[in-house]
């Protein structure tokens, strides 16, 4: 039963360059990519059809989009916003 099973070996990814790409739209907007790996590893007992390694690789994408404007809108209610301290009694300041 075990032969139905693919064993993986956990690799270690390093980055060689940038992990971000650029791009400018033509409206002005910049959008900005990161990949990252998150796992990867490479089968022990099983081989592609053409004889080469198999990998399993989980990246991750962060997509960013700043805005030619670089301003957006929020609902008021949804702003958190800090209350005032509350003052100190009078035998507690020195």
């Amino acid at each position: 039963m075990s032969s139905d099973k693919v064993t993986f070996k956990l690799l270690e990814a390093k980055l060689i360059g940038t992990d971000t790409v650029n791009f400018r739209l033509e409206d002005g907007t910049n959008v900005k990519i990161r990949v990252e790996i998150d796992k990867c590893a490479i089968a022990e007992n099983f081989k592609n059809p053409d004889g080469s390694d198999h990998y399993m690789i989980n990246p991750s994408i962060k997509l960013t989009v700043l805005p030619k404007s670089k301003t957006f809108t929020i609902p008021r209610d949804k702003i958190n916003v800090p209350r005032s301290p509350k003052p100190l009694p009078d035998n507690l300041i020195r």
